[in-house]
């Protein structure tokens, strides 16, 4: 894949207790305020982003709280003492 090229990368975490769910990574600089995730009727929260070829550290935000995503097929220790979920595209 060339490097200009992006990917469709979707993101889901079920979580029906939450009141808000925003992802933070690499993608987005750390900021946990950039985007948030819509939840379905089944209480699972969504998005998607297009991302470059690569490896993409991440984590959920649920409520304030810092999380893995519990899907995620490989993390990477973080210098906070716990693990970033990673995507690779």
């Amino acid at each position: 894949m060339p490097a200009s090229q992006k990917s469709r990368v979707n993101f889901a975490l079920h979580a029906p207790d939450a009141n808000e769910v925003f992802i933070a990574g690499t993608f987005n600089d750390w900021d946990p305020q950039v985007r948030r995730l819509r939840c379905d009727k089944k209480g699972t929260w969504r998005t998607w982003m297009n991302l470059p070829a690569g490896q993409h550290e991440y984590r959920f935000i649920v409520n304030g709280d810092w999380q893995e995503d519990p899907q995620a097929g490989e993390r990477a220790y973080n210098p906070f003492g716990t693990f970033n979920s990673v995507v690779s595209v």
